[in-house]
């Protein structure tokens, strides 16, 4: 981690919503999902402000080396937004715990706000932690 990864990171991320970040791509074995409108998916939009949250620190790690990792999310999602509009997240880091980082994010589709809340991620070795799931992997065969 450098000395610039402090808290008062801001980034901005816009991401147009296609077809394929929909409810029904969501899980499209489930027909639960399938059945429901086509209107950006939760699951997808916490990917979004994860890739949002990851892009804010990435410059102030020794990327790829280290990355983070989510840990935590606790958003609201409080409108439907659909496919061919552009979604901007806000993301700000506000703390930084050793290797815990929190932010408060938002996201917007140009018409609603669209969700609002906390996002933690923890910063990892990447070599180290690609070892540990390679060990859990083996020990579960």
């Amino acid at each position: 981690m450098k000395d610039s990864l402090k808290p008062g990171i801001r980034y901005r991320h816009r991401f147009v919503v296609p077809v394929t970040k929909t409810v029904p791509a969501l899980y499209p074995e489930a027909e639960e999902f399938v059945a429901m409108p086509e209107v950006f998916a939760t699951g997808f939009l916490v990917g979004f402000l994860e890739w949002a949250c990851i892009k804010a620190v990435n410059p102030h790690l020794d990327w790829p080396r280290e990355q983070t990792v989510g840990t935590h999310i606790d958003v609201s999602h409080v409108a439907a937004t659909p496919p061919g509009l552009e979604v901007t997240a806000s993301v700000e880091l506000i703390e930084v715990d050793g290797r815990r980082l929190v932010f408060a994010v938002e996201a917007h589709d140009g018409v609603d706000l669209i969700s609002k809340g906390r996002h933690e991620r923890f910063v990892i070795n990447k070599e180290k932690f690609d070892a540990k799931v390679g060990q859990k992997r083996k020990s579960n065969s």
